[in-house]
């Protein structure tokens, strides 16, 4: 390739020859040092007129690091909302694990106070379950379900602690009736020798109303009280001789005469069985006896419905 130089003055112009390799050098230098020279000289440019210019991030780097801190921080609150959520069906695992103890005890309890077969109605130990496992059946349960399940069973067991409660403050009140209600026999061993109501008098013949009944039985054996409650009368009484008299409760007190002597004391709290006397023939008696009473309401009624037979 040929370049001829042509001045604006007259003279005689120039003939500059290239050869391939220089022409392809100076392309280059054209295409792309060019350029190159023209970016540098404005990025300097630029640099000069605002030095922050350099250090500026791009946009959308500026929109992901926002979206990454608003992920994290999601992520952050879904946590301590998973975390809250742990600490509360823990809770309430804890307050149903507590109930399900105190029904065991409980149920215990009424096993005993119901006389029922403790190998029936073992509560320590787990209920018998099983059967044939159904594969088609399984299915996943998902936390709403979870969480309902949870709730009714919770509802159960507070409903059954209640009814459980309730069963046991109506047997525990039959077993307070049953303590302070005269039954029973009144003596070791003895026999029925005179009953309630008209009768011959033993000493003048003629008729006359008894009160109680006639236990004949051993001078000196223990005389038990019919029922739990507290002495009211302990001493001599006209006609009676040395006798007892408690107060159930309920509008009922039992008498005890004709002893030989009084093992306790007015204000004293007895329990059904206890000693309270001993038989004698003291008052007006034709030998060693106990003259049983009861009282309801301040007015004599038939003892025999009290008694048991003895065996």
């Amino acid at each position: 390739m040929n370049i001829i130089l042509v001045p604006h003055s007259a003279g005689r112009g120039r003939n500059i020859s290239l050869s391939p390799a220089q022409l392809l050098v100076l392309a280059l230098v054209v295409l792309v040092g060019l350029p190159l020279l023209i970016g540098a000289v404005s990025y300097k440019v630029a640099a000069y007129l605002d030095p922050t210019a350099g250090t500026r991030e791009p946009e959308y780097i500026q929109r992901q690091a926002a979206l990454l801190i608003n992920e994290r921080q999601m992520i952050e609150q879904t946590r301590r909302d998973a975390e809250l959520h742990l600490n509360a069906l823990a809770q309430r695992l804890g307050h149903m694990q507590a109930e399900l103890l105190r029904l065991n005890a409980l149920g215990q309890r009424l096993a005993r106070m119901g006389g029922l077969d403790k190998r029936e109605f073992d509560f320590s130990a787990e209920p018998a379950m099983g059967g044939p496992e159904q594969a088609r059946g399984l299915t996943s349960m998902a936390v709403p379900d979870f969480l309902k399940n949870l709730e009714k069973v919770s509802g159960q067991i507070e409903r059954k602690s209640e009814r459980l409660a309730a069963l046991e403050s109506s047997l525990l009140d039959k077993q307070l009736k049953a303590a302070v209600y005269p039954a029973g026999w009144p003596t070791v061993g003895g026999w029925l020798s005179s009953g309630f109501g008209q009768r011959s008098d033993p000493f003048t013949g003629r008729t006359a109303y008894h009160e109680g009944v006639d236990i004949a039985s051993r001078f000196g054996s223990e005389i038990k009280a019919m029922g739990g409650g507290v002495v009211s009368f302990a001493g001599d009484k006209d006609g009676y001789g040395c006798t007892v008299e408690i107060n159930h409760g309920n509008g009922y007190t039992t008498r005890y005469a004709h002893c030989k002597a009084v093992l306790v004391r007015v204000g004293d709290r007895v329990t059904k069985g206890q000693g309270v006397a001993l038989v004698g023939t003291t008052g007006r008696s034709t030998g060693p006896h106990l003259h049983f009473e009861v009282l309801r309401d301040g007015r004599a009624v038939n003892p025999s419905s009290y008694l048991q037979s003895s065996s």
